[in-house]
């Protein structure tokens, strides 16, 4: 009943995070949005103290539950390691505690986190790694199925979906995606936990706690027949059953289960166990029993092939996805009036990033975010895009070319989860100044005497572009009122010089 009750929560958590990393709507974050905030790393940015506390106490109480029930990514390898051994009789075995490897990722992390660098964390953070998954390599398949809807409804006279386009936001995150599916599955497919246990730094920090858990599976050793068949199903391969030795290592198990559904002797319960001890005192020949023996290297060498060769798949694909995406982009060329040929738009190089209004500063937005991609995915403009700067890489940056941030939207700043984005009202957005527009006169067409533009002037929301007339020339151009310019991008979204706008967005440090 316990595993019963933990599958089922685990498929709630699981499918509740997706869909709201899916949705393009924004209609589920007002009911999902809370599930993307109990995140533990997410929750430790925005300095929630109540969620934090509450994830810790519950590990204290009744072990990693966060991480067979909460985590997404954790219950996205419980599902691949179902797969891989289903048809297994016996398809785990206990395997020691690498704790070189775990402690030293957490000290890297730990590190890498206080010192700012934000792009090597969201690497590693378990959350941000399961969103880059769903936003970079699912999403595109759930918008192509809501567009086929959306035709459907179009013939049929409803207007109860529409279409939304399907574009590659950033060609390194999309690699990073597929990379980290790779590692994942290839760890996760036969070696259960492995990834949880070996890498995850959220994983290292609660098993600091879970090791005195309140509750925890216990063996009763005057009932243990020693047949293995609780060692054979932990997935975390934490329990070892030899003659002499009934052991858990309680900082690994993810609270499972499948040890007491296993166990056909009622040797094993989860029950109450403050301050006592189920491990029987191992042997000195313990090495043998905690599977160091040949068949495990041998067992090892095989996984080390396995992860090269999906790493080398993952590369050639990653190569030839380079190939396709310029094969598109010239295929892209929209056409007007079936007589020119108009080139799309193109970014152009910002002196500072753009932020989204809600963030203090460029500075305190690339320190909290854990490049979840939740805004990204959210966004209903499309202009929140993965940056491909190395130093911020993967997170989010604004970009003009397919749209511009409206006055009335405040979307990112409602599910930000890690506080790099604070919530906002309409009326606080346009308090914020995340940008000011600059204008290139030798590109301007109104300037230049080419055509009489104003475009710019005409869709500024804030009326901070105004069209003033040079004396020698007679012509007009537009000139920028920087204290009322809010960065929004319509100027340079909507400018008609291609690639590059003649008029360009470069982000403040400070917001407010």
């Amino acid at each position: 009943m316990l595993k019963k009750i933990r599958v089922v929560l685990a498929w709630v958590f699981w499918i509740g995070i997706t869909l709201l990393l899916l949705d393009f709507t924004g209609t589920l974050h007002a009911y999902l949005g809370w599930m993307a905030k109990v995140q533990f790393l997410p929750a430790v940015l925005a300095v929630n103290v109540g969620v934090i506390a509450a994830l810790v106490l519950l590990t204290l109480l009744f072990g990693r539950i966060y991480c067979s029930v909460i985590c997404p990514l954790g219950v996205f390898q419980d599902g691949v390691s179902h797969l891989g051994t289903r048809k297994s009789k016996a398809p785990y075995k206990y395997r020691p505690e690498a704790k070189w490897l775990r402690y030293s990722v957490l000290a890297v992390f730990v590190i890498l986190l206080i010192a700012g660098v934000q792009a090597a964390v969201a690497l590693l953070a378990p959350y941000s790694a399961y969103g880059r998954m769903v936003q970079n390599l699912l999403q595109p398949l759930y918008l192509w199925g809501n567009n086929l809807l959306a035709l459907w409804a179009e013939r049929m006279g409803s207007y109860a979906f529409y279409t939304k386009e399907v574009w590659m936001r950033s060609l390194p995150t999309f690699i990073i995606a597929v990379v980290t599916l790779v590692v994942v599955v290839a760890l996760s497919f036969k070696g259960g936990r492995t990834y949880c246990n070996s890498i995850c730094p959220v994983g290292t920090t609660l098993s600091f706690f879970s090791r005195f858990a309140m509750f925890r599976p216990v063996i009763d050793h005057s009932k243990c027949k020693h047949c293995k068949a609780c060692e054979l199903h932990c997935k975390a391969q934490c329990i070892a059953i030899g003659k002499d030795t009934e052991h858990i290592d309680y900082s690994r198990c993810v609270d499972c289960f499948n040890c007491v559904d296993s166990c056909k002797f009622d040797a094993l319960q989860y029950r109450y166990a403050w301050g006592s001890s189920s491990n029987k005192a191992q042997d000195k020949d313990e090495k043998d029993i905690l599977g160091t023996s040949s068949s495990n290297k041998a067992q090892n060498k095989d996984e080390g092939r396995r992860a090269m060769i999906a790493g080398t798949v993952a590369l050639v694909g990653a190569a030839a996805l380079k190939g396709v995406e310029a094969r598109a982009q010239e295929a892209a060329k929209k056409v007007d009036g079936g007589f020119a040929n108009l080139l799309p738009k193109q970014a152009p190089e910002r002196e500072v990033p753009v932020t989204p209004p809600g963030s203090a500063s460029v500075k305190d937005f690339y320190r909290r975010c854990t490049a979840c991609q939740l805004c990204v995915a959210e966004c209903p403009n499309n202009v929140l895009r993965p940056s491909g700067d190395l130093e911020h890489l993967m997170q989010p940056e604004m970009s003009f070319e397919k749209g511009w941030c409206r006055p009335e939207c405040t979307r990112c700043s409602e599910l930000c989860p890690a506080g790099a984005i604070q919530k906002i009202s309409r009326e606080e957005k346009t308090q914020y100044h995340v940008g000011t527009s600059h204008v290139n006169l030798d590109l301007c067409v109104s300037s230049s005497g080419q055509a009489n533009c104003g475009k710019c002037a005409q869709v500024c929301p804030s009326g901070a572009i105004q069209m003033v007339k040079n004396e020698e020339t007679g012509l007009l151009f537009p000139v920028v009122a920087e204290e009322l310019c809010t960065g929004c991008g319509a100027c340079e979204h909507l400018c008609p010089v291609r690639p590059v706008s003649a008029i360009t967005v470069n982000g403040k440090f400070q917001h407010v």
